[in-house]
């Protein structure tokens, strides 16, 4: 992946900012066909496109139907973040949703997240009945609010922003002209 390379290449850190994507999105999900209604929006055209770009980067990439509510798998990300061998969460949940079609709103289907990463469950369940983390994700919506932030990826080095799937020459100029220094 670009983010990869760039890391080997430079020092930097990555810090992921959870983003609102539908956030009303009811439990049960949605079907693609029911998101995008009354919009001309071409589901198939945009689901090859993904498709295409998930391929240039290497990554699986299932034909999604259905999208869900990601707030309490955004919630469990935070706290993935602070356990060790969590931090494979964000590349889980990518699988989990992108490739499994996953309903990842429900609680029993992100245990099979946990499982994967190893980690204890019993205290990921109490973390999601608890809502430990929800502070921690409305911070990260009104980051991004504060920003203008309304498409993922997003990509922010101080003050300047690059939007989208962009080529690897596009990111390493954000880092560049950020400061970031060579390995």
């Amino acid at each position: 992946m670009r983010t990869d390379r760039l890391r080997a290449a430079y020092q930097i850190e990555f810090r992921y900012t959870l983003f609102p994507l539908h956030p009303d999105t009811p439990d049960e999900g949605l079907s693609l066909e029911q998101l995008f209604a009354g919009r001309s929006y071409d589901i198939d055209a945009a689901q090859a496109r993904l498709a295409t770009l998930m391929a240039e980067e290497g990554l699986p990439y299932g034909q999604r139907t259905m999208t869900y509510n990601s707030r309490l798998a955004q919630e469990l990300a935070k706290w993935a973040e602070t356990q060790r061998g969590g931090e494979g969460v964000h590349d889980a949940m990518y699988r989990a949703y992108f490739v499994d079609g996953l309903n990842i709103a429900l609680a029993d289907n992100l245990m099979t997240v946990v499982r994967q990463l190893g980690l204890p469950e019993d205290e990921a369940r109490e973390v999601l009945a608890s809502r430990r983390f929800q502070v921690a994700v409305d911070a990260d919506w009104q980051r991004c609010r504060n920003l203008g932030i309304n498409a993922v990826p997003t990509f922010v080095v101080g003050n300047n922003v690059v939007v989208g799937a962009q080529p690897y020459g596009v990111l390493e100029s954000l880092v560049l002209n950020g400061g970031a220094a060579k390995r």
